[in-house]
Parts: structure tokens; sequence; C-alpha cells
């Protein structure tokens, strides 16, 4: 396959629906994970060169370890590789680096790569809380996080996708770093009262303390360092970091970005 668009983490949330819909615009697309029929493994870099061959360019999901990440963009140069579409997150920059390292990896390595390349810096995903993290505690009733009333405008995937798509596949995003975010921001407790709504459970969001979130996280068996990241992210997310809506949608798809009532009703009703 020549000119073929690599989509690292294709059998995830963002990945395969970015698969979907750069195949149904006729783009020649290799999925390639772990379980893809192009296998791909940050750890075995006798994966990589496969997954490279004729490709042209690469939706980059970067692997929570910074280490393997600028010999990939290397390697994938070297392959022909012209075009890089990141994904990262919100006000990345704003964090120290000691967190998020892969991320701020994929950054970098993107940015020196001699190529074109395209960062996507999107908030938290709404699918976060049917297919990740948010899942398991709202199917028991009950979601504790230390966020209090500063809200998020969350993003729906699919927007992700739709903009990687347009990155991955026109001209014009070179050197671009769009902030994705949906139309409008709420509060965590609002977000779940609108999902219990729509489903019919009885759901609650508790506030939790910084180290109430950290020891129920060390309880889930998370070990210090993830539990310290995560309370990295919350508390730039109570300063406000990711709390005002972007319109990085419109500017690259020109229309509004999925509200999260739609995501809700499609969801959890």
């Amino acid at each position: 396959m020549n000119n073929a668009i690599v989509v690292l983490g294709a059998t995830g949330k963002t990945g395969r629906r970015l698969v979907r819909t750069l195949r149904d615009a006729g783009e020649p697309v290799r999925p390639a994970s772990r379980s893809s029929e192009a296998r791909f493994d940050w750890t075995d870099q006798d994966t990589w060169p496969a997954v490279l061959d004729g490709a042209s360019a690469v939706y980059l999901v970067a692997p929570g370890e910074p280490e393997p990440v600028h010999a990939f963009v290397k390697q994938a140069t070297e392959a022909g590789v012209r075009r890089f579409v990141a994904l990262s997150a919100r006000a990345l920059d704003e964090f120290s680096t000691e967190f998020f390292q892969g991320m701020h990896a994929a950054e970098q390595a993107v940015r020196s790569s001699g190529v074109e390349w395209t960062i996507l810096r999107p908030n938290n995903f709404s699918q976060n809380f049917d297919e990740d993290v948010f899942h398991a505690p709202l199917l028991a009733g009950r979601l504790a996080l230390p966020i209090g009333a500063v809200p998020e405008p969350f993003i729906d995937v699919r927007d992700i996708a739709d903009v990687a798509a347009a990155a991955l596949s026109t001209d014009g995003h070179h050197e671009k770093v769009y902030d994705l975010s949906g139309p409008r921001a709420l509060t965590f407790a609002a977000a779940v009262e609108k999902i219990a709504t729509a489903s019919g459970r009885t759901i609650h969001y508790e506030e939790l303390t910084p180290d109430e979130f950290r020891d129920e996280l060390l309880a889930e068996g998370l070990d210090e360092h993830t539990a310290a990241e995560l309370n990295a992210l919350f508390a730039g997310m109570r300063a406000g970091l990711s709390s005002e809506p972007r319109d990085g949608v419109r500017q690259v798809l020109g229309r509004a970005p999925i509200d999260f009532d739609t995501y809700v009703s499609g969801a959890w009703a």
C-alpha cells in the first residue's frame, strides 16, 4: 500500500473512528495496533518497519513512556513519512514534563522531525464516560473526583477523528496546534446529572479532596506516579487551564463541534 496513512492506536477511542472516517473518504489507511493486522508495539521495534513501509502520514498516539517516541519518528521519516498528526492534551505545555511524558515527547519529536506536523490538543473526551475511565464508577452509581465547580467543555471523539482525518489528508495544517473542545462547558456534576437522567440510573457525583482522590486510586491498585499524574491533571483543570471552549473544530471543519447533550442521547438514552 503506497502513500498509506498509518493510524496508531487503531483500536482506541479516536483511532478506530479515524480509520472509519479515512476509509469512508477513500483514503489508503493502515490501522496499526497490537491487535491489528498491521501489528504495532511501541516496545517491539521489529514491528515498526512493516507498519511504516510505503506510508506517507502517521497519526501518532504516544505511549505512556517517552523513550521510544523519538526513535520511531526518526525511523518513520527515514521510511518516507512526510506528515505527522500527534494526539496530545489541552494545555499540555502548562504541565510539568514530569507528567504526561509520552505526550511531551510526541510533541517534541514531530516538531523537530523536519516534515509536516500538526498537534491536536483536546479536552476530556465525552466518551470517557461510557468507554473508559469514568464508565465503571458511573455504572456503580458514584463518580468521585477532585474537580469542584470548574466546568469542562468535553470533546466528542468523533470530532477529534474528523479533525485528524482532515489534517492527515489535506494541506494547510503544517505547524498548527489545534485546541479541540466541545461548544460549551459544564461541570462534572452537571454532566453526571445529564447521564443519570438519560439512562434512568441513580448516579451521583461526589467531590473529593486531592488526598482523598489519591487514596482511592492507590486502593484501586494504581501506583504512586499515576496517582500523582492524575492529581496534577485535575489540579490544572481546577486552575481553569482547560475550562474555556476553543474553536479548533470549527477552524478545521467549518462546523460546530458535537454538543454534550447529543453525545448523552446517543450513548446513554
